[in-house]
């Protein structure tokens, strides 16, 4: 074994088919499946194009398929134009212009239901309001909202006129904004007075105020949205409320055709040296493979109620919410709360009020649930559920079967799906019926998507359970096409470790001698123990199996003797030990750990508190634990943090 290849410890053994009955109503069969992988790996080009003319309405249609001329910057349908919101909407009208296209609830229960029609009329008129402001083709918009359909339609209406959104997280901070509206040079802003959140109202006009008090030249137009009622200061000569903005305008925009490589959205995500990337995508490529996959790996019917939970200010909203379901002409829910309001069945009686039947969210998600325990879902009527997907981190094996038998009563397929903001929509997946899923793998790439697993020289890992570098070999139509404003950047990150042949993901993945993929953390998460290269991810999954934990984060800490250590911050089921059953857990935890895995893994430190560092949209914030374990200040932004009380349990202090 290569002494830098990282090893899988973890092995899962259980295998679940879809059931005959769910594959005798796919919408993608066993054998189109075959045929679809068989295509591609005949002619990759070909077998995009061939899909593109197929999947896209084209104002122009294309000639040129893949432009490799300058790579690694790839350019898909060069000369084809397009309009992305036509794609989404007026392409729909004639066969279901009266379908719901979005169904809303908000935090405090109110209710809102937009067809596709109603749908139509509202992007149209709001591109009408942003004209009228003088945005054009190519300007940049920032977005900072809530989860209200309104952000759905402004988005939506950016790409009618070929504007290029850029939509900032509603939890973002002021300086977090402020960053993001200076590197994307934007002319407009579109924020709400407030959102409502955890039994409280988040105050974005407030945090659009100051971010814009300094060096924030280009914008030119606030418009604000009033959502909360909340009660704000409009400036005169910049601010506008959305009602005034769209009064007297019609519900007539004819869309803006642009060139498939127009930009569609900027949409920023944290880099290493702390200043954010605004990664760049497309329009034509991004909306096939979102549209493609929204297909495939979902099973879209027409009669289906899709509800992604993710916020439109992270590309699972952006592919999944805004643009992939909505093109594939899906009805979409969208929930403007917190799953914990105003108790840990929030996400369950929406599932039963609205009959969703594709539930797709977050791991971190489905573990904080999980420790509601049992009975809480078992009061919702989730008959109606058929499928289920878990995003944004690998699910481990135990939570993955909780999320099957609790709330998919074993009847749902898992789609376990590995992607990025940079690959634009998801790449590795489960087809859900024709795979056969494993708790806590996310199975193959996708038809088309070319993956491999790489060690330090760039090649193939050949033994099974050996873990290296994920890498994707061929480009693909939704990549992001540069980083705004560095495109040197673009490629010293995402090209350069391996001489630009490979797009490097910076994730550690191993395979499974069934060729199963199961991804390993990222790379600089890889704890190096005694000359042992381990994922952090596989600790963690140790954890969970044990009855008493509900959650886990490792990471590493210097340690004299074996280089790094493994710090563990455990969440519990129930209350968290004192006295002498907090050592006494701690040796059964770190024993619990060897059995699973080997002697190697068990943790040298473990800390138990009530919650982990998470971000609004449920992303734990690992910089900050490492920070902790190491023992140093704490220097890094916090303001996304859901809960900053929980800083003081994570020291050890609380």
């Amino acid at each position: 074994m290569n002494d830098k290849s990282i090893e899988s410890l973890l092995h899962e053994q259980r295998k679940f088919p879809p059931s005959d009955e769910f594959i005798s109503a796919a919408r993608l069969q066993p054998s189109a499946a075959e045929a679809l992988y068989a295509e591609a790996a005949a002619d990759h080009e070909a077998f995009w194009g061939r899909l593109a003319q197929q999947e896209i309405h084209w104002e122009t249609p294309f000639t040129d398929i893949l432009d490799a001329s300058d790579a690694p910057n790839y350019r898909w349908f060069t000369d084809g134009h397009l309009n992305v919101s036509y794609n989404c909407l007026d392409i729909h009208l004639a066969e279901r212009g009266d379908k719901a296209a979005i169904i809303f609830e908000g935090e405090g229960g109110d209710q809102r239901r937009l067809t596709y029609r109603e749908l139509t009329d509202a992007v149209s008129q709001f591109a009408n309001a942003l004209q009228a402001q003088g945005v054009s083709a190519g300007d940049r918009v920032v977005i900072y909202m809530p989860m209200v359909p309104e952000t759905v339609i402004a988005m939506q209406a950016c790409a009618r006129i070929g504007a290029i959104h850029s939509v900032v997280f509603g939890g973002f901070s002021a300086s977090s904004l402020r960053d993001r509206i200076i590197d994307a040079g934007a002319k407009l802003l579109i924020t709400a007075d407030g959102g409502f959140r955890g039994g409280h109202v988040i105050e974005l006009k407030a945090a659009a105020d100051e971010a814009l008090a300094e060096g924030c030249d280009t914008i030119e137009t606030v418009i604000v949205l009033n959502r909360a009622d909340c009660g704000v200061s409009m400036q005169d000569g910049r601010d506008i409320w959305w009602s005034d903005a769209i009064g007297g305008h019609t519900a007539i925009c004819e869309p803006v055709a642009v060139d498939a490589e127009h930009p569609l959205f900027l949409l920023y995500t944290s880099g290493s040296t702390g200043k954010p990337k605004g990664i760049q995508h497309s329009s034509g490529g991004y909306l096939l493979n979102a549209k493609l996959s929204s297909q495939w790996i979902f099973d879209l019917h027409d009669d289906d109620i899709f509800w992604c939970t993710a916020d439109v200010g992270w590309v699972t909203g952006h592919s999944y919410v805004a643009y992939g379901p909505l093109a594939a002409g899906a009805t979409i829910l969208m929930y403007e709360g917190a799953p914990t309001v105003p108790d840990g069945g929030r996400f369950w009686s929406i599932c039963q009020r609205h009959g969703v039947t594709i539930f797709y969210t977050a791991p971190t998600a489905i573990r904080a649930l999980m420790k509601f325990g049992d009975d809480i879902p078992a009061q919702y009527d989730l008959s109606k559920l058929r499928l289920l997907g878990t995003v944004g981190e690998p699910i481990n094996p135990e939570a993955w079967m909780w999320y099957h038998e609790v709330i998919g009563g074993q009847r749902c397929p898992i789609v376990d799906t590995w992607w990025q903001t940079e690959t634009g929509a998801i790449m590795i997946s489960p087809l859900p019926g024709t795979t056969p899923t494993k708790p806590g793998s996310c199975t193959k790439a996708l038809p088309g998507i070319d993956v491999d697993i790489v060690d330090e020289a760039g090649e193939p890992v050949t033994s099974p359970n050996e873990g290296g570098y994920i890498v994707i070999k061929k480009p693909w139509p939704s990549m992001l096409r540069t980083i705004w404003g560095d495109n040197d950047r673009y490629i010293e990150t995402y090209w350069e470790k391996f001489q630009n042949r490979y797009y490097v993901a910076g994730d550690s993945a191993h395979r499974d001698t069934d060729g199963y993929i199961w991804m390993m953390g990222r790379i600089d998460d890889v704890l190096n123990v005694s000359g042992h290269r381990l994922g952090t991810m596989e600790v963690e999954s140790a954890l969970v199996a044990h009855d008493r934990v509900v959650e886990s984060a490792v990471v590493g800490f210097p340690h004299d003797v074996k280089g790094e250590g493994i710090f563990a911050y455990v969440v519990l089921r129930g209350e968290r030990p004192s006295g002498d059953e907090e050592p006494a857990l701690v040796a059964e935890l770190r024993g619990w750990v060897g059995q699973e895995i080997g002697a190697i893994a068990k943790p040298d430190q473990i800390r138990f508190t009530e919650n982990l560092p998470k971000t609004r949209s449920g992303k734990i914030m690992r910089r900050l634990l490492r920070t902790i374990a190491r023992g140093d200040e704490i220097t890094q932004d916090t303001s996304t943090l859901e809960n900053e009380a929980i800083l003081d349990q994570l020291r050890g202090k609380g």
